[in-house]
């Protein structure tokens, strides 16, 4: 995609936490020219000094608070976990009338652990961007990451709704395309389309490596496509995962149930020898496959694409 050039639109961004999500934002901020002056912090010290070396911040703190002075936008990139403590941390630093948004892929737990700690004079906008790899860590991120990808725009009933229509304007800048969701319907949308994904993908690389009597040599050498993508699922961050599954419990839990279900009527299928039920859930399934890459969200490339990208 061609370099996007558009008018400022915070004069001072902070990210909290520069892991791969954090990392790509702020190049895509820096090609789009939507922010004067970007800083950031993380918790660890080599994090921060490999930000400070690649250059997607123009400053990098040592204090989480430091970071957040002056900025009129506030981007919490952290585990789900920590959003709580991280808002304690900062909530006296922040400017009258900045804007926080998150980038967890849980917004209920999100919502309760922020919004005791927000002052009366900042706002709030949960967002959720699609978009990501198996890496993680500041060298992961590039500027192309959200180019055609959707940004779920999460808030609050008490929103303020110049503050919403801002964050949009600001991921429309990214390259993301936006859409707007009740926390509850959000929650439920994502265990469906990526947590219950990400538990199979690290429930069948358990079972694999479960299954002594397959060496480890053979899994690698023998991996086929359907098994790759599985293992690069389950690359995924641990500790992000472990709190994506530990608040958003319910929503996991029922899409989980209804997962089990359909397991067991294909499990029955086979068994009873029933082809044709077989046969048509494959051919629904597949359709399915076709709407994503109709809907311009992969290619159908052998690779899926993911060749061209970090």
């Amino acid at each position: 995609m061609a370099e996007r050039i558009v008018s400022v639109i915070y004069d001072k961004i902070a990210f909290i936490g520069l892991g791969l999500i954090a990392g790509s934002m702020a190049w895509a901020t820096q090609r789009a020219g939507a922010a004067t002056t970007i800083s950031g912090y993380a918790r660890s010290e080599a994090t921060r000094e490999t930000t400070r070396r690649l250059g997607f911040c123009d400053t990098v703190s040592d204090t989480a608070a430091e970071a957040v002075k002056e900025a009129d936008l506030v981007v919490l990139a952290v585990p789900v976990g920590a959003m709580g403590p991280v808002m304690a941390d900062i909530q006296d630093a922040l400017k009258s009338g900045a804007t926080v948004i998150d980038v967890g892929s849980v917004k209920q737990a999100v919502f309760d652990a922020v919004q005791p700690h927000l002052p009366n004079d900042v706002h709030f906008v949960g967002t959720h961007p699609m978009a990501g790899t198996e890496h993680s860590g500041p060298e992961a991120g590039f500027a192309e990451l959200y180019d055609n990808r959707w940004t779920l725009i999460v808030t609050p009933d008490d929103a303020d709704p110049d503050a919403v229509e801002k964050v949009e304007h600001y991921w429309a800048a990214l390259g993301a395309m936006t859409d707007r969701m009740n926390v509850q319907h959000h929650d439920r949308v994502c265990a469906v389309v990526s947590h219950i994904p990400h538990l199979i993908a690290y429930t069948m690389v358990g079972v694999a490596d479960d299954l002594r009597r397959v060496t480890d040599s053979e899994v690698i050498k023998f991996s086929a496509a359907g098994f790759r993508d599985f293992t690069r699922i389950a690359a995924s961050d641990p500790t992000m995962w472990r709190d994506v599954f530990l608040t958003n419990k319910d929503a996991t839990l029922e899409i989980l149930g209804r997962f089990t279900e359909e397991l067991f009527a294909l499990q029955r299928a086979i068994r009873t020898g029933d082809g044709d039920h077989l046969f048509d859930y494959f051919t629904r399934t597949r359709a399915i496959r076709r709407g994503i890459i109709e809907a311009g969200q992969d290619t159908d490339a052998p690779d899926f694409g993911r060749g061209a990208t970090r």
